[in-house]
C-alpha cells in the first residue's frame, strides 16, 4: 500500500510550505491538493491556485510525488492545462500525478460563466478531456476537433520527463466513468457516493467500494486490458471516514482496503478547524506505518 496526504491550498506559501515539506519527511509516497477556484465550505475563505501551488511544492521537495485531486474541464482547456501540466513535470523531474475528474459544477461554473450542465453533458465533456489531454501529453503535435474542446496543430515539445507521459488518475464510480478510466488511467480514483458529503465509517463502506472494483475489472475486461496494471486509490476524510480515529484505525483501514484490491489510501492532513477538523499529532503517530513505495 501507498500512502498520500491532501493538504488544502487554503494557506499562504510561507505557512504551506512546511506542510509539504513535511509530508516528505514523514514517508508518504505522494501528496495532493484540490484544483478549484472556490471550494465548498471555504468559498469565502482563502483559497490558492493548484497548479502554483505543486509548482512550489515540486521545488521544495525532492522525492514525494505530487498530484491535482482532481482537475476538471469546468475551469480548464486541455491546451493550456497540458503545457502547465508538462512545465510541473519537468519542475519536479518526472514526480507529478495528474489527477483528473467530471467535476460536479456549482461554484467553479458559476464563476467563469458557465451554464449548468446535465450529468450526461459533463460525462460527455469529461471523456474530451481526458482523451485530448492524453494526446497532447503524448504527441509532438496534436490537432482535434470535439464537441467541446478543440486543439489546432498544438506542439508539445519537448515533452514528459514521465514517459510516454506523467500518470493519469482519473476518478470514476459509474459505468461510464469506469470505462474511461480503464482505458486511459495509471491510477482509478474512487471517494465513496458522489456528492454525498454525510461520511460513512470506511467499514459501512467496504460493500461499495468492493463492488466499484468489481466494475473496474469489468470495464478493463471489455478492452482487453489486464485489471492488474491500473493502481487503485482511495481518498478517505470527505465521505470515508473513521480512518484517523487513530493509528490502529488506519492501520485497520489500510489493511481492510488492500483486501479489495487498493493499491493507494490518501487521507486529509487535520486542521484545526471544520472541514477534516483533527489533531496534527496523528501524523507522527502513524508514520512508522507509512512506506516509500514507488
Amino acid at each position: 500500500m501507498r500512502y498520500g496526504l491532501l493538504i488544502l491550498p487554503d494557506r499562504r506559501w510561507s505557512e504551506a510550505r512546511p506542510n509539504w515539506v513535511r509530508a516528505e519527511e514523514l514517508g508518504f509516497d505522494h501528496a495532493w491538493t484540490y484544483d478549484h477556484l472556490m471550494w465548498r465550505w471555504l468559498r469565502d475563505k482563502p483559497w490558492f491556485g493548484a497548479v502554483p501551488t505543486l509548482t512550489a511544492a515540486a521545488a521544495a521537495t525532492s522525492r514525494i510525488r505530487l498530484g491535482t485531486m482532481v482537475a476538471s474541464p469546468t475551469f480548464r482547456h486541455p491546451v493550456t492545462f497540458a503545457k502547465e501540466l508538462m512545465a510541473l513535470d519537468d519542475i519536479s523531474d518526472g514526480r507529478i500525478i495528474c489527477g483528473m475528474g467530471a467535476g460536479t459544477g456549482a461554484y467553479d461554473d458559476a464563476a467563469t460563466g458557465g451554464r449548468s450542465l446535465s450529468a450526461r453533458e459533463r460525462a460527455a465533456r469529461f471523456a474530451e478531456f481526458v482523451e485530448l489531454t492524453d494526446r497532447l501529453l503524448r504527441s509532438p503535435e496534436t490537432s482535434y476537433e470535439g464537441a467541446h474542446f478543440t486543439a489546432r496543430e498544438v506542439h508539445m515539445q519537448p515533452g514528459c520527463v514521465q514517459r510516454p507521459r506523467l500518470p493519469f488518475a482519473v476518478a470514476a464510480t459509474g459505468p461510464r466513468g469506469m470505462r474511461l478510466a480503464a482505458r486511459y488511467a495509471d491510477v482509478w480514483v474512487t471517494a465513496g457516493t458522489p456528492g454525498n458529503f454525510e461520511p460513512k465509517s470506511y467499514e459501512q463502506l467496504l460493500p461499495l467500494f468492493r463492488k466499484q472494483a468489481e466494475t473496474l475489472d469489468e470495464a478493463c475486461a471489455d478492452i482487453g486490458r489486464d485489471p492488474a496494471t491500473i493502481g487503485r486509490l482511495v481518498l478517505t476524510g470527505a465521505m470515508v471516514g473513521g480512518v484517523l480515529e487513530s493509528a490502529d484505525s488506519f492501520v485497520d483501514a489500510s489493511g481492510a482496503f488492500a483486501e479489495i484490491g487498493f493499491t493507494d489510501m490518501v487521507i486529509h492532513q487535520p486542521r484545526e478547524e471544520f472541514p477534516y477538523q483533527g489533531d496534527r499529532a496523528i501524523l507522527d503517530r502513524i508514520a512508522p506505518h507509512l512506506g516509500t513505495g514507488a
